[in-house]
């Protein structure tokens, strides 16, 4: 037999949403009138908006013996019928013709009701009656739809589905003959191709006479078969979404629409419930190498997502994010190896008697045990078929009984590359880790096209997205909340946004500030605050007290966590801020830090930080707490990570501290050098901070805390570089004032340096071995890397087993508010690059 060339004709389906209303149900006629433009169609309707509900409803209470809230629940399918055709002939000028159809919807309503009437007196509702009953609801819409139609002025007629879809008997889900429905659809659709039949969906009949429904996506099912039967070019099924999209758009915000998918893709997403795809919708459309498209009847000119043989050809993308959630997970197994056989298979057996769905099996070596995902509806219909399978084994403890998890959800990939790349699997069962998310149950798809897991249904949006941006389905999104809004919050934001568009196009990462606070003010915008003048909306935001501010920053976590790659960033350098950033791990909160106090006070607070970061497997970068934009703790953790032994640690930590020193070699007084630094923004807004020491020891802590030296603050030795009695005078111009009087002192003791070939530099030195940290003004000689600096650079210098002789040195601009908030940047995109899985 040879082959048949495709006809032009398409088939175009439209769904109970796009005919609901009168505007949709307008719209879809201009759809149908534009597509008839360019060649000949054919169009299948489902029944309007919710009226397959109300006839179910309707039947329910007939067989109740409710004749008369049957009878209203008839009227209300009528009411909605005839409502959309006076609309729409209202919105084309023919208010006759709107008349006309509301008469015809009563004349086809009359059967019905004495339909319903039998039911509530026999009180019966068998799956042969509930068919017919439900037939009204298609025989309406497109007895409407056709005269609205004609209405319009174009060539159209109503063709009921039941004239050419053969069907056998299997009420609620028939089977369709193909080959009978075949030879009478062409009979049915034969003459001018100008006029536009508008048939039923989801109807058929037995050879008979019986009316028969086709159960899940029947509408679907008719225009397939439709399409198979007329061999026609295209199935376009209208909708109200533009396409198949890459996850759910009410998980993930950004979720797109996929231009192509394959025959198999479309099959594997029905096969993990996608509502769009039923495995039996899309035989007839593989049989005949028939292309279906999904269209948005709200957006008819967007291309919708194509489907056929080849989809998009590009073997290394994957396709869908699939989540199936009101699942539980059941599981069963010998309590020791057993010889009596595969467990496994007799309680698959036996869920599958008792007509229980299941998601997703994976079964223990030999078959000694078995979990099962099922719909949570039918948990107690499987336990009761379980239990009485096994219920001699129970009886003499050789299996124990099914332990159960609820709700969970199935999380599906589906990607052709399955098959043909390497490590799909492991990018995503690592994406998932990474996040913390449990995997109690996991298989692979027996085409190799998809990948599932068992989660927590708790998790079920964030194991969505995580996934669904771990393959780059769309530009990585990090919701950032900022605490602190001083000179570095300040240039930080300046950075996003002259970044932003860089890093979207380069990086494909977008960096989103959803949230921003001072010590008085909180402010919270979920889709993302405009940070051309953000200053007076923070500003314009209620005053809080020092509480109201904690409770109110714990507000915003509790919003942040559910937004994409929740990340707090803290500028300040408030004390007791470990508690927020416990409370963020807890929440599932990324944290990045530029406040030294929470990783250089008591050791106990640094432990728990760092075990909740571990335990809530959330990202803790605090790489500017010790050299602004400068590389010291990475290298530090690369020497550990990789076995070299640290035997010394010296550095100049400060960069402020550095600019002074370097200035008062320079012959600056020192007075004038404090207030320079000051002007320029290297120092503490109190450089009395700064001068104490404090500062460089906290770093030097935090370093010496990485290699895994027990040590608290009171264990490091700090010498200030002016005495103690003057940083004790707290307001700045008096300081300033009272510095001048050890100008002269510091000037001596400069020269005096100077005379004998060394430099002033303020540094602090870790000893391991001890161990010991000492922080204060030493005298170096001039060929010692810290003699060579300038300005505000910084230098750490380890020594180390590898690096002995000549110590492996790491230098460059330590202070500043551009560096450090660079170096915060850098973090942030480290924990988005981490979240991503790259």
């Amino acid at each position: 037999m040879s082959a048949v060339s495709p006809s032009p004709l398409r088939v175009l389906k439209f769904g109970g949403s796009s005919v609901g209303s009168p505007e949709r149900l307008a719209r879809a006629i201009g759809i149908a009138e534009s597509e008839l433009s360019k060649g000949p169609i054919a169009v299948v309707v489902s029944a309007m908006g919710d009226s397959t509900d109300w006839l179910i409803e309707a039947a329910e209470l007939a067989a109740s013996g409710d004749r008369a809230a049957a009878d209203r629940m008839a009227s209300r399918v009528a009411d909605l019928a005839r409502a959309n055709a006076r609309g729409v002939a209202s919105i084309f000028g023919e208010s006759v013709e709107g008349e006309t159809l509301a008469a015809k919807v009563n004349q086809l309503v009359e059967p019905l009701r004495r339909l319903l009437e039998g039911m509530s007196w026999v009180r019966e509702q068998t799956p042969q009656m509930l068919d017919a009953v439900m037939s009204f609801g298609e025989h309406l819409s497109a007895t409407v739809v056709a005269g609205l139609m004609r209405a319009k002025g174009l060539s159209a007629s109503f063709v009921d589905a039941r004239d050419w879809c053969v069907t056998d008997a299997s009420f609620g889900a028939a089977i369709v003959d193909t080959e009978r429905t075949r030879d009478a659809a062409q009979a049915a659709f034969e003459g001018d191709p100008a006029t536009v039949r508008v048939t039923t969906g989801f109807l058929g009949r037995t050879p008979d006479g019986r009316t028969t429904t086709l159960g899940r996506n029947g509408s679907d099912y008719t225009a397939a078969l439709l399409a198979r039967s007329l061999d026609a070019s295209e199935v376009q099924i209208w909708t109200d979404v533009s396409g198949v999209m890459s996850a759910d758009p009410g998980l993930v915000d950004d979720a797109k629409p996929l231009a192509r998918l394959s025959y198999a893709e479309a099959l594997e997403l029905a096969n993990f419930g996608a509502r769009m795809f039923h495995p039996r919708t899309m035989i007839p459309l593989i049989e005949g190498d028939i292309p279906l498209r999904i269209r948005n009847t709200q957006e008819p000119s967007a291309p919708g997502t194509r489907v056929d043989k080849d989809g998009a050809g590009d073997e290394g993308r994957a396709t869908s994010v699939t989540s199936l959630e009101n699942l539980a997970l059941v599981e069963v197994g010998y309590r020791r190896i057993s010889m009596r056989g595969s467990l496994s298979g007799r309680v698959l057996t036996a869920v599958d008697r008792a007509q229980v769905t299941v998601w997703m099996a994976t079964h223990s070596a030999h078959g000694q045990g078995v979990v099962m995902v099922i719909p949570d509806a039918q948990l107690d219909k499987a336990l009761v078929a379980i239990e009485a399978e096994l219920a001699i084994e129970v009886a003499r403890g050789e299996v124990d009984a099914p332990r159960v998890r609820r709700p969970m959800t199935l999380l599906t990939l589906v990607a052709e590359a399955m098959g043909q790349t390497p490590d799909v699997a492991g990018r995503f069962f690592h994406a998932l880790g990474s996040q913390g998310i449990n995997v109690f149950a996991s298989g692979q798809g027996a085409s190799s096209r998809s990948v599932s897991c068992a989660i927590d249904a708790r998790e079920t949006s964030l194991a969505v997205r995580t996934v669904h941006t771990s393959f780059h389905f769309a530009h990585q999104r990090v919701s950032l909340f900022i605490l602190g809004r001083g000179t570095v919050g300040g240039e930080l934001l300046r950075q996003i946004r002259a970044e932003a568009e860089r890093l979207d196009r380069d990086h494909e990462i977008a960096l989103r500030v959803v949230g921003l606070s001072d010590s008085r003010h909180v402010l919270f915008e979920p889709q993302g605050i405009d940070l051309n003048g953000f200053e007076e909306r923070l500003a314009a935001s209620p005053a809080l007290d020092e509480d109201q501010a904690r409770k109110a920053r714990i507000d915003v976590m509790n919003e942040l966590r559910t937004l994409a790659v929740p990340v707090l960033v803290d500028l300040t350098a408030a004390s007791g801020m470990h508690e927020l950033y416990e409370e963020a791990f807890s929440r599932g909160i990324h944290v990045v830090a530029a406040n030294k106090k929470p990783l250089s006070e008591d050791l106990a607070i640094h432990a728990e930080l760092m075990a909740s970061a571990r335990t809530h497997h959330r990202s803790f970068a605090y790489e500017t707490t010790v050299g602004a934009s400068l590389p010291v703790i990475e290298t530090l953790k690369d020497l550990v990570r990789t076995g070299d032994r640290v035997k010394r640690i010296e550095g100049s930590f400060s960069g402020t501290l550095g600019y002074l020193t370097h200035e008062l070699m320079q012959g600056s007084l020192l007075s004038r050098a404090v207030q320079r630094a000051r002007d320029l923004g290297y120092s503490e807004p109190q450089p009395q901070d700064d001068l104490s020491g404090l500062d460089v020891a906290r770093k030097a802590l935090i370093l010496a805390r990485e290699l895994g030296l027990r040590l608290a603050p009171s264990d490091v030795r700090i010498e200030p570089l002016v005495p103690a009695e003057l940083l004790a005078i707290r307001d700045v111009d008096p300081f300033l004032a009272a510095l001048t009087e050890r100008d002269a002192e510091m000037a001596e003791r400069i020269a005096r340096a100077k005379s004998e070939g060394q430099a002033l530099r303020y540094l602090a030195r870790i000893d391991p071995s001890e161990p010991r940290i000492e922080v204060g003004p030493v005298l170096v000689p001039l060929d010692h890397p810290a003699a060579t600096l300038r300005g505000a650079e910084a230098f750490v210098a380890f020594t180390t087993d590898r690096y002995s002789e000549y110590p492996l040195i790491v230098r460059g601009a330590g202070a500043g508010g551009a560096v450090t908030a660079a170096g915060v940047l850098a973090d942030i995109l480290k924990v988005a690059q981490r979240a991503r899985g790259a």
